[in-house]
């Protein structure tokens, strides 16, 4: 189904605006410290056992110490105090204690509206080939979120269409952002199928969903909420 023009502009300011308002400054400005330290919290698990591999090292037990209290203070607006130790454990050789203290620092600097800098430590994360994947999939979709208002619609595609697949656990958010870039391509048909799927994943955040399921409609694509149809 084809938009006309002027609806379609009408459509992609509308999507921009939200995405501005969700995944941009106001993401940090809304939520703040407690969403940095819910994300890396569930990095840290993944450090937990990067951490038990290298128990070994007398020195692993000292870092995850004080990773777990650096990120215990930026939960209690201590940013001041957490920066010293971030830094340090920054350059841990401990992988995972490394790629958290990297995003947590990534995190702080987005929190206080330098995208620049905190786009520059997730694409040190992401391009770090030494670091598990997971800590590498957030990195890239932070950095390019960060960046997207100045990235062409065709980067972003080919950073995030890896992730932008069901079963991903960024499925929601790469998603979305492969679906606008689509969209400003002029390939509608190829971002319809992604709202679709969106709004058909049970998993992702309802207010999600439904967003996704308003555009797969304006693209023609039928996505009903399951729950909401029995319902009825």
């Amino acid at each position: 189904m084809a938009i006309a023009p002027q609806n379609n502009q009408a459509f992609l300011r509308e999507v921009d605006d939200e995405l501005r308002r969700e995944q941009l400054a106001g993401f940090w400005t809304r939520y703040g410290r407690w969403v940095l330290v819910a994300v890396v919290a569930g990095l840290l698990a993944f450090a937990g056992y990067l951490y038990w591999q290298h128990r070994q090292n007398g020195q692993a037990d000292e870092a995850a110490e004080e990773l777990t209290g650096a990120l215990r203070a930026l939960g209690e607006g201590k940013a001041v105090e957490a920066k010293p130790k971030l830094a340090a454990l920054a350059a841990s050789p401990i992988e995972g204690v490394r790629a958290a203290a990297l995003l947590a620092q990534a995190g702080t600097l987005a929190d206080a509206n330098d995208l620049k800098g905190a786009a520059a430590l997730y694409k040190k994360v992401a391009d770090d080939a030494s670091l598990a994947q997971p800590y590498r999939d957030v990195a890239l979709l932070r950095q390019t979120t960060l960046e997207f208002d100045q990235l062409k619609p065709d980067v972003v595609v080919q950073r995030l269409k890896p992730l932008a697949v069901a079963g991903n656990p960024w499925f929601g958010s790469a998603g979305e952002l492969v679906a606008i870039s689509y969209l400003r391509m002029k390939k509608p048909e190829l971002a319809a199928p992604i709202y679709g799927k969106i709004a058909e994943t049970e998993e992702l955040p309802r207010t999600v969903r439904s967003r996704a399921r308003q555009m797969a409609g304006v693209l023609g694509v039928d996505a009903v909420d399951q729950k909401e149809s029995a319902a009825q």
